[in-house]
């Protein structure tokens, strides 16, 4: 049986867990065998680090060996964690679909605590994301930190090894994976924004590919496409990377649509907040775009040199 469009992702259980999703979608809506829709899976660059990704050129390095596949015709699609995807796509391809987002929250996890504000001072919180540690340096300047890196699996089994006191780790990967329940407790938006797009999946396809695209345009979520709009015009306004801790959430409410966004600096002392809220008109991408992007200008001005903006971020 030939396949009638052959998936890429990364080989990580989150990722695959991701894919195989799309996967059950894309039978269900074209009437074909999940056989036909068979998974290619890829070591990224970005699944090689050992250190911090900001320090190896940022989150592009998740996707490079994708792209790559997808532009030479030997993957139809690529599924990828949208917060993992530059906001500059090469013009031959697009994201065609969205999928229904997921939580957006951060979770804590520690064996130790029943919640976050009750570590003891000075406790070492082990994380990749410069976001979560510049946050949690904000609201705890006393907590110390430590490289966490890895896939859930073995995060988890070096927080439970004892090599820290507790981590951070997004509620929408536990919740696809079937872990939910490791979590302690789950992150205020109110405490913690998100990374942009954190916890929506997006399906890339070729520009060109009318096939590929008509098969996927059905699992296109478009009220979760608009929130991550909003936030990923919000990163490219302040040329974000994994070099500078920004984080971003839309949401709607009702008819309108309200957008918090932040910059900080990696030790949390600074700290650059907007929060806006617009009504929708008949082109909301539009509207969403332009909010996202103008409160992301407004920062990128107030905040000046006062934090390291990363020019070629892509």
């Amino acid at each position: 049986m030939q396949p009638s469009l052959i998936i890429g992702s990364r080989g990580s259980p989150l990722a695959l867990a991701q894919a195989k999703s799309v996967q059950g979608l894309l039978s269900r809506h074209s009437g074909q065998a999940v056989s036909a829709f068979p998974i290619k899976t890829f070591t990224t660059t970005g699944d090689q680090l050992t250190g911090r990704l900001a320090e190896s050129g940022g989150k592009g390095l998740f996707v490079k060996e994708l792209d790559d596949s997808l532009a030479s015709g030997d993957i139809d699609i690529a599924v990828h964690s949208m917060k993992d995807v530059p906001t500059h796509l090469d013009a031959m391809f697009e994201i065609t679909a969205i999928l229904p987002r997921e939580d957006v929250r951060d979770a804590f996890i520690s064996p130790r605590v029943k919640q976050f504000m009750d570590l003891p001072h000075g406790a070492t919180v082990g994380t990749a994301s410069l976001r979560r540690q510049a946050q949690t340096a904000r609201l705890r300047p006393d907590i110390k930190f430590g490289l966490l890196r890895g896939n859930v699996g073995t995060r988890l089994n070096k927080l439970e090894a004892g090599d820290c006191a507790a981590t951070f780790l997004a509620t929408a990967g536990l919740n696809r994976l079937g872990q939910a329940d490791v979590i302690t407790h789950h992150i205020s938006t109110d405490d913690m924004l998100p990374a942009p797009a954190q916890g929506a999946v997006g399906i890339q396809t070729r520009s060109a590919d009318h096939k590929a695209r008509n098969l996927c345009a059905p699992l296109h979520h478009r009220e979760s496409a608009i929130r991550i709009t909003a936030e990923r015009a919000f990163l490219k306004a302040l040329d974000g990377s994994c070099r500078t801790p920004i984080a971003a959430l839309a949401e709607f409410d009702g008819d309108n649509l309200r957008m918090r966004g932040e910059a900080l600096s990696p030790d949390g002392q600074l700290r650059f907040w907007r929060d806006e809220t617009i009504a929708l008109s008949h082109d909301p991408e539009g509207d969403a775009y332009a909010l996202g992007y103008s409160l992301g200008m407004d920062i990128r001005f107030e905040a000046g040199q006062h934090i390291f903006w990363d020019l070629h971020a892509k």
